[in-house]
């Protein structure tokens, strides 16, 4: 039993009547629009109650067709449902799968559903809000801790191209396990993932190198690590040496700060075992900025440059947070600052990585320190995924075909590409549930979402933590829940766009920084100073 409908009122334009009840169908593939031209507005959201029931749905981009198909075992048949409609198309064409629930994972999602060669996004698990916007089918139940399920769906539906976002399937090993199983996957292996599951890694990699970053010293000994900061003194930064969300790092203003730091992880064990060893290293005072590179094995490509706002509170007050806010691009990041990251920073730790038997392949997310007294980049810390929020801003500014980027870079072949981005700026505006980075409550509802998109022009809301109620209601499930995103002619109208639709948003239950980008506007009035 097959049919087809046009995406465009859907019920009212399908071609087989059969397609008003779908109780029969099994799976619902969105193809690619091929030689049909239909208006680009509508989006096949509305498609999206349909995943529920135990049935599937695929995806593609707004203005396609949509082919619903069910046979006896209720398998798609990939050979008939994945071929291209345009045999004169010559890039390669992809079904895609972004891994994550997050925010940067839903930017992600948004940037290769807007992929002129990608048919089909799937997002595992997802989220509400992933689902809502149309940017990718989510695949709630498909575990991504188990390898080999990932392997079998990828193989079910034809992906040809895997995306991890967050960073703690990439230590567990689920690029390796891909790779292996000859599927395409932009992210390193758990072996190069080091550079962000161990900060000691990474420090030892910076000494062997001649990369330059803050000078240290790693112990487990709590009495040793009192012993050198007491050599040291005050400011002084401790961290956790494993993964621990972004809360791993204490910047210690006194002693006694930084003797409850080392004993909250090498003695209370308040990271678990990635707190067993610290590291400790000296305070560097100047601005903090953010420099990605898509990096081949041996090959990198700097994307644009983004500034996060890590601190919890306006004028850069409290904890730190996974961030609160970021901006593209970053005027600290001169041209000249780009190229000395890229010569002392970035290529060499390709090419040591490379020299040490475990190749870089995927995001390399560089956090820099531009020390005040050189005014030269030291390297502070790694992450080997796109950093959160500063990936909204910058996949809301890509205008390549991401798909065919990361492809590339899984190929070892980004030494051919080259990035087109939009003008202007972008920012991005977090809002966390109140009590973040501390404990929260979940299940606040939220509104009037849809209408701070419309609030200004160039804005998309990022969802980072959100899930429907039985009302069909957003509601908030986590810490940071919404990155609120806009594009203008330059960073002062992108701020103005984003704080326009944030609040429009109906969240009494949440909080948001009103300074973002204070740093780059320091002559800005900010509500709220």
């Amino acid at each position: 039993m097959a049919c087809v409908a046009y995406n465009v009122g859907f019920l009212k334009y399908s071609s087989n009547d059969a397609v008003k009840n779908l109780s029969g169908y099994r799976n619902i593939f969105v193809k690619n629009p091929g030689s049909h031209s239909l208006n680009k507005s509508h989006r096949a959201r509305c498609f999206l109650p349909f995943l529920h029931g135990g049935k599937s749905c695929i995806l593609s981009r707004p203005g396609s067709l949509v082919e619903a198909l069910a046979n006896s075992d209720g398998q798609l048949q990939h050979s008939d449902a994945f071929r291209s409609e345009d045999d004169n198309l010559s890039e390669e064409r992809v079904v895609a799968l972004v891994i994550g629930g997050g925010g940067r994972e839903h930017a992600l999602c948004y940037a290769l559903q807007r992929s002129p060669s990608c048919d089909a996004v799937f997002c595992a698990p997802g989220n509400a809000g992933i689902s809502n916007s149309g940017s990718a089918t989510c695949i709630s139940d498909l575990d991504i801790t188990d390898s080999a399920k990932v392997i079998s769906f990828c193989r079910q539906w034809g992906v040809g191209l895997v995306v991890v976002g967050p960073e703690a399937p990439l230590v567990a090993g689920l690029s390796n396990d891909l790779v292996k199983a000859g599927i395409p996957t932009f992210g390193p292996s758990s072996e190069a993932a080091a550079l962000e599951g161990s900060k000691d890694f990474m420090k030892k990699l910076c000494d062997k190198y001649g990369i330059p970053t803050a000078k240290y010293r790693t112990f487990t000994d709590p009495a040793d690590a009192k012993q050198y900061i007491q050599e040291q003194g005050a400011p002084i930064v401790i961290k956790a040496d494993g993964l621990a969300a972004g809360k791993g790092v204490m910047v210690a203003m006194s002693m006694e700060d930084a003797f409850e730091a080392v004993d909250s992880m090498l003695v209370k064990g308040v990271f678990g075992s990635a707190g067993c060893r610290v590291i400790i290293e000296e305070f560097l005072e100047g601005e903090e900025a953010s420099f990605f590179a898509i990096v081949d094995g041996e090959n990198a490509l700097p994307l644009e440059s983004a500034q996060d706002h890590k601190r919890v509170g306006d004028g850069d007050m409290g904890p730190n947070t996974g961030g609160m806010g970021a901006y593209s691009p970053a005027p600290v990041l001169t041209k000249e600052l780009e190229e000395e990251v890229m010569r002392s920073i970035i290529l060499p730790t390709v090419k040591g990585m490379a020299a040490e038997g475990c190749k870089f392949v995927g995001v390399l997310y560089a956090g820099l320190m531009i020390e005040k007294k050189s005014g030269l980049p030291k390297l502070i810390e790694y992450n080997v995924r796109f950093g959160d929020p500063e990936c909204q801003v910058l996949m809301i500014r890509l205008e390549s075909d991401l798909a065919q980027v990361l492809l590339a870079a899984c190929r070892g072949k980004v030494g051919g590409v080259s990035l087109n981005w939009s003008p202007g700026s972008a920012m991005v505006v977090v809002m966390a549930s109140n009590g973040y980075p501390g404990s929260y409550k979940k299940g606040s509802i939220i509104r009037n979402l849809d209408e701070a998109e419309l609030a200004a022009p160039s804005v998309r809301i990022f969802h980072a933590g959100t899930a429907y109620d039985s009302d069909g209601n957003f509601i908030a499930v986590g810490g940071r829940v919404l990155g609120v995103t806009a594009k203008g002619k330059d960073l002062e109208e992108a701020r103005e766009r984003a704080y326009q639709a944030v609040e429009t948003i109906d969240w009494p239950e949440g909080f948001y920084r009103r300074d973002i980008g204070w740093r780059a506007l320091p002559h800005k009035n900010f509500v709220g100073q």
